[in-house]
């Protein structure tokens, strides 16, 4: 699948990397760019050997710097709510993926930069990160789902402080407000990333899928609901061969050998 602003590599078996291409433009989010994402997620939703999603920007500078305001500039209030619901069924897409997708945010992630970003499972940042969302600053507000992800991501009272002011954060800061999981330095980023991908690759994937889709849904259901759907999906897991060699290998003091059902 040939792209012209992103692209989708898989550097190892199970493990894809989709990196956003337009390093001119500080990857900046454009319609193009959005369907693009698009495909490729649907791809890797697709491949049933997928175990792992890394997203990342290219060159030094940006994981992606925003939107594109050249292109939104003469929008309609029609459009921008067209445009809107374009890059919040990515977002939504991406969170919906199976497997785990984490963000390998290096230099600028603003705007929807940061909405992408958050939209993923988790985020590893470089030491030279820099996470925001500064709308308010163009006299608009987050469009690509900022003002709902952030505040579950550091809490109401931080994401509005962040929101309402564009104060922009560096990676050490995003660490310590709950925003990043792990701070690394920029040259070692990918190959950290890389190294996470390989231990959940490893690991039984139907429990990766459902403990992602159980942590996903339960956090919008209270406790004891929450807790039934858990009950759910781990009782599900009984019926795989997944969990039969997992408890086997267990036993035997070997490791698992999984196939995903």
């Amino acid at each position: 699948m040939t792209f012209q602003n992103i692209l989708l590599e898989q550097p190892e078996p199970g493990i894809y990397l989709l990196t956003l291409n337009r390093p001119q433009a500080l990857n900046a989010l454009n319609a193009l760019t959005l369907a693009e994402l698009a495909q490729a997620i649907a791809r890797v939703m697709a491949d049933e050997s997928a175990r792992v999603l890394l997203v990342t920007g290219s060159g030094e500078k940006a994981f992606v710097a925003g939107a594109d305001i050249s292109e939104m500039q003469n929008l309609t209030a029609n459009e921008a709510r067209a445009f809107s619901e374009k890059g919040m069924r990515v977002m939504h897409a991406l969170e919906a993926l199976r497997v785990p997708v984490i963000a390998l945010v290096n230099g600028y992630a603003l705007g929807g930069g940061c909405e992408l970003a958050l939209a993923c499972d988790w985020i590893l940042a470089a030491d030279n990160a820099v996470f925001g969302q500064p709308e308010v600053n163009l006299g608009i507000p987050p469009g690509f789902g900022g003002t709902q992800r952030l505040a579950r991501q550091v809490g109401r009272a931080m994401a509005l402080e962040l929101i309402i002011t564009a104060r922009q954060v560096k990676a050490d800061e995003a660490l310590r407000i709950g925003l990043a999981n792990h701070v690394y330095p920029a040259a070692e980023l990918r190959d950290q990333g890389l190294e996470m991908a390989r231990t959940i690759a490893a690991k039984g994937p139907v429990a990766v899928s459902l403990a992602k889709q159980a942590v996903h849904c339960g956090q919008h259901l209270d406790l004891a609901s929450a807790c039934e759907l858990e009950t759910n999906v781990f009782a599900r897991t009984f019926s795989t061969e997944d969990q039969k060699e997992g408890m086997r290998a267990f036993l035997e003091k070997r490791a698992g050998k999984f196939k995903g059902r």
